[in-house]
């Protein structure tokens, strides 16, 4: 049987890009829509979930994630042909490329930074290659290699002691019991103010909101639990992150698997998820935490679903206040949920976990539950 098409293991850094360019959603579409594939696949979502959450062919998937696993985070710009013939060979350009991308004082120049104007007169004067370029010609070389004028980011670099034991064992449960794991976290926070989004609009003629810079409302929590092997997404929103709502979310997932069979719940290390009360109910329900590492929340598979919720919810919306935010984030919920699975593959699915039960007994009295998870 062939190995399911999955992506390979993310750096920190390809997590934490992804993770930026799927809750941001400014960039452009094809970009959005392969990062959400990339990062939908990272957090153990199987190929038709990820195919039905961005509504694309099952094939399209499983080429961005080749293609990703191959070239890394170049696969998600697109490739475009046509144009002159290159006034530069290869081995320049790459040069060009990478004296762009070099720190100026490394080079011994005495500025923190390139312009076109001092990169290309740098260029000419540079010993045994003397490249000549125009600025426009310099601008149009950096933009085909992808390298553009950003803002200076700051990084966070994982200290986990345990970083490979978290990823593996999340990997391990999200292979072996797909229908027993599911997720949880945080999204916010949720204001109320005119949201910018795009749409569809007469060329010229774009929707307008109103523009506001009063923010008397406050912010809300939308607490999202995610079941991985229903794709089914809820929650409930609340004004702060705390114990007791995370121990509510908890409970409400623990009664989406009433059968008494231990479940594995994929959630990040904040504070509010790591309370002793939490831990020690946990052990007395069979529900096993499984936490991201740290610095790593792109690992959890609800990740990649919190980006619609913003696109269709909070992106080109003008709430009055929470309560109608609240309304519209759920009934999007609801409509996700009916529309974006399959009904025949849902039933297969109860068809084949029903199977599996009866071979191994009631509450899988077969054999010890221990061996049975």
């Amino acid at each position: 049987m062939a190995e399911p098409v999955k992506v390979r293991r993310l750096t920190e850094d390809e997590g934490r890009r992804l993770q930026r360019i799927v809750r941001r959603g400014t960039t452009s579409a094809v970009r959005f829509r392969r990062a959400m594939i990339v990062l939908a696949s990272a957090g153990g979502n199987t190929v038709p979930v990820i195919a039905r959450l961005v509504q694309a062919d099952e094939d399209t998937v499983r080429d961005v994630v080749h293609r990703f696993n191959e070239t890394g985070m170049a696969s998600l710009d697109p490739r475009w042909a046509g144009g002159r013939p290159r006034l530069l060979n290869h081995d320049d350009e790459d040069f060009v490329a990478q004296t762009a991308a070099t720190r100026p004082t490394a080079l011994g120049q005495p500025f923190t930074r390139w312009s076109i104007r001092k990169l290309a007169a740098y260029l000419r004067k540079v010993h045994d290659r003397v490249i000549r370029l125009g600025r426009e010609a310099l601008r149009t070389l950096l933009a085909r290699r992808g390298i553009t004028f950003q803002r200076t980011k700051t990084w966070k670099e994982s200290n986990d002691p345990d970083y490979d034991t978290k990823l593996d064992r999340i990997e391990h449960v999200l292979e072996r019991f797909p229908d027993r794991v599911f997720a949880f976290d945080e999204f916010g926070p949720l204001g109320i103010r005119p949201t910018a989004g795009s749409g569809w609009a007469p060329k010229g003629r774009p929707d307008r909101l109103p523009a506001t810079y009063h923010r008397t409302h406050g912010v809300t929590y939308f607490h999202g639990c995610y079941s991985v092997g229903d794709d089914t997404l809820w929650g409930v929103n609340h004004r702060r992150k705390g114990i007791d709502h995370t121990w509510a979310a908890l409970r409400s997932i623990r009664k989406a698997r009433p059968d008494g069979a231990p479940i594995y719940v994929i959630l990040d290390n904040l504070s509010a998820h790591k309370n002793w009360r939490i831990r020690r109910w946990a052990r007395r329900n069979r529900v096993e935490l499984c936490f991201t590492p740290t610095y790593t929340s792109w690992a959890n598979p609800i990740e990649a679903h919190f980006g619609p919720l913003r696109q269709f919810t909070i992106a080109n919306s003008n709430h009055p206040n929470h309560t109608a935010q609240t309304r519209a984030l759920h009934a999007y919920l609801r409509w996700r949920n009916t529309h974006t699975r399959d009904p025949d593959l849902l039933a297969a699915q109860r068809r084949e976990r029903a199977r599996v039960r009866s071979e191994k007994g009631v509450r899988y009295g077969g054999r010890p539950l221990t061996q049975a998870a």
